[in-house]
């Protein structure tokens, strides 16, 4: 492939990653509300696997943040929404995903909130087609609630799993470091 060729390829490679993230863009909401607390978009980004859109999600925080070790400690109001955008996506593969990404955060010993993560699992035992919107939302002294389509499914108390829990997003080790970097990344609004 000649050096020409190859520029092409690559500049219509990353012209259709920024659309992704475009795309991401607009389908999350700039702000969500929770109880009293009026969360913002802080970033939002694809989670793809092998070229393929599998969700999108962002991070919604009370002000932008940029440091993921401190969004991660933060014992403070905090939300990931994810919206499924591939038939891809099954119950079986996102449960997967997530006991992975809790392996990856605690060096493969889940034990500490291995309670946690079991009832966290439960949330997520119907059927998941695309189109489904799944919200985990952070409050201190509850712990994270997990909505489906506006449903909520449950809460799960603790501050270690929620730490765990967007350490998969957020972590050294994340599920997707382009996703990180673009949950990390202020959503500018046109």
């Amino acid at each position: 492939m000649s050096r020409k060729l190859l520029q092409v390829a690559l500049s219509l490679f990353a012209t259709c990653l920024s659309c992704m993230d475009v795309y991401a863009g607009e389908e999350l909401p700039a702000q969500i509300q929770t109880g009293e607390h009026r969360l913002v978009l802080n970033g939002s980004g694809a989670r793809t696997k092998t070229f393929l859109e599998l969700y999108v999600a962002g991070l919604y925080l009370t002000k932008p943040n940029s440091n993921s070790t401190n969004i991660i400690a933060a014992d403070e109001p905090m939300a990931i929404r994810i919206k499924i955008t591939s038939g891809f996506v099954s119950q079986s593969s996102l449960v997967d995903s997530l006991e992975d990404g809790f392996k990856k955060v605690s060096g493969g010993d889940t034990r500490e909130i291995r309670k946690e993560i079991n009832q966290f699992r439960e949330f997520f035992k119907d059927e998941i087609k695309k189109g489904d919107v799944f919200e985990m939302v952070y409050l201190p002294n509850q712990g994270v609630s997990v909505s489906k389509n506006g449903k909520l499914m449950g809460t799960v108390a603790g501050a270690k799993f929620k730490q765990a829990l967007f350490g998969i997003w957020l972590s050294d080790k994340p599920a997707d470091a382009d996703l990180k970097q673009a949950l990390l990344t202020p959503t500018k609004r046109r």
